[in-house]
């Protein structure tokens, strides 16, 4: 009987770790990690709690987009369509106040900005808008004011965006500050 346990048989564990180690390495080369993509905004900095920072930006220089609960648009008072929004939104920015209406394709904005440093485009969206066209109205918005940084790249230094230093790129932001407030419907 002695001899039965002094021949149990044993299982070589040597090179399980081996195995373990290389298919941790298999798991991680393969695996993908997913990156969370978001929207790219510079928030204000916070009020002191000595200052009055409430805004008093004149009506004619806020460009007001209502993005209704059937993803609707709505700039002031008229419906509009998601392909429309980017070109009345270069033309509220870069009218300088004088009236005219470069992008509009027959539409009528009821005021234009006095200049593209003070106008600012107010985003306010209901509780039923849907993300995916929340992010396309975005996306219009952004487009419009990179249109419109790249025209001026193009008049004022002769170059596309890409190749201007940093103190021209500085420079052509200045001109047309992303100034986008964003707000919940009421």
């Amino acid at each position: 009987m002695r001899s039965q346990r002094l021949f149990s048989p044993k299982v070589n564990a040597g090179s399980m770790a081996d195995i373990a180690f290389l298919l941790l390495i298999f798991f991680l080369v393969t695996t993908t990690i997913s990156v969370d993509a978001g929207i790219n905004r510079k928030l204000p900095s916070p009020c002191p709690p000595s200052m009055d920072c409430t805004d008093t930006s004149n009506d004619r220089n806020i460009f007001r987009v209502i993005l209704g609960r059937n993803d609707q648009i709505f700039v002031g008072d008229q419906l509009i369509e998601l392909e429309e929004l980017k070109a009345l939104t270069k033309s509220f920015l870069d009218n300088n106040g004088d009236g005219s209406c470069n992008y509009c394709n027959g539409k009528q904005l009821t005021s234009l900005s006095d200049h593209p440093t003070m106008a600012v485009v107010s985003l306010q969206t209901d509780k039923l808008t849907t993300y995916d066209f929340y992010i396309k109205v975005q996306d219009e918005l952004t487009k419009a004011y990179f249109e419109l940084r790249e025209e001026y790249a193009l008049k004022v230094y002769g170059k596309k965006p890409e190749a201007l230093t940093r103190q021209e790129l500085e420079n052509v932001r200045a001109a047309y500050p992303f100034l986008l407030s964003e707000a919940e419907t009421k």
